[in-house]
């Protein structure tokens, strides 16, 4: 079977728990596969726990859901280690984080100092723990939610932390055909135990590969480059997309690309994507009134395709 039909049967089997949110499903597909991570960005109660709770059931990964809290503490997280007697030496503890698809639930609940915990398992897949670096497992996903920091309690992400994640998406509410599915009494937790695995690891593999090996045209490298430069030098952007948002940006579309079924990239590859990778990349400058979404609207919408 083509890698694009098994994707296509992964989205459609997550579906029957996350209902009407097929693109949302997509891009957190894409996101994994493209090698990132993800952040969800929503209101309580929208589907970001059951969203990672059946990515991990579709692709059979080991999976491990940390609740962020104000008191949660680095080592919470990466481990440590304890006096054992009868060895007379000290025994190391692994955290939670030693998985493959980590939710950390409610992030921005906690303090800057435990959400930096993360930053060197993110970026390096390994973690540093009393001196002695220790890998962690692969492939290694984390799905991070966060309340909007509107809300009490909560501790904005840096933009270090912030750049880490190769995108962020919000759920928003179900459309009303989805909604009266959920009054007639489809239950999330249920069907999710009811889930197939639709993707192997080595399945994953071969994606992440075959991703990296899209073909971009000069053409499509000069639109990348156009939009970059436009918002380095647009004075509604407090300040541009960095090289390594450029590189995200172009990592995504050639996974979106082979999740559409094609062997290179297009456009519209790069439209598709430009939203989730972007926006939380952006700082609207003191004089623009809008929001990272109107910064992305604009981009898009003042960029041409073809110069």
């Amino acid at each position: 079977m083509a890698l694009d039909s098994k994707i296509n049967e992964a989205v459609d089997e997550i579906g029957k728990v996350l209902l009407g949110k097929e693109r949302q499903i997509r891009l957190a597909l894409c996101c994994l596969f493209a090698k990132g991570h993800l952040l969800i960005e929503d209101l309580p109660g929208m589907g970001k726990t059951t969203l990672s709770h059946a990515l991990a059931f579709v692709l059979r990964l080991d999976y491990t859901r940390v609740q962020f809290t104000s008191d949660l503490l680095p080592a919470d997280i990466l481990g440590y280690s304890i006096y054992d007697k009868g060895s007379s030496q000290f025994q190391f503890h692994p955290g939670p984080v030693f998985t493959q698809v980590l939710l950390a639930d409610e992030i921005n609940r906690t303090t800057p100092k435990t959400q930096s915990a993360l930053l060197e398992a993110m970026a390096e897949g390994q973690v540093t723990v009393e001196g002695e670096t220790r890998p962690l497992q692969s492939p290694f996903f984390v799905i991070a939610t966060q309340n909007p920091v509107t809300q009490s309690g909560t501790y904005p992400l840096p933009e270090s932390q912030l750049d880490r994640f190769l995108m962020r998406i919000e759920l928003g509410y179900p459309d009303p055909s989805a909604e009266r599915q959920l009054y007639m009494g489809v239950d999330s937790k249920e069907e999710l135990g009811k889930l197939q695995q639709k993707l192997s690891v080595d399945d994953l593999s071969s994606i992440v590969m075959t991703a990296s090996a899209v073909k971009t045209s000069d053409a499509l490298l000069d639109y990348l480059q156009r939009l970059v430069e436009y918002s380095r030098t647009a004075e509604e952007f407090a300040y541009g997309l960095s090289p390594r948002g450029a590189l995200a940006l172009l990592r995504s579309a050639r996974t979106w690309a082979l999740m559409e079924g094609r062997n290179h990239v297009v456009p519209e590859d790069v439209q598709a994507v430009l939203p989730a990778v972007c926006s939380h990349r952006f700082r609207a400058a003191a004089h623009f009134q809008g929001d990272s979404a109107a910064l992305v609207h604009q981009l898009m919408h003042q960029v041409p395709v073809i110069a």
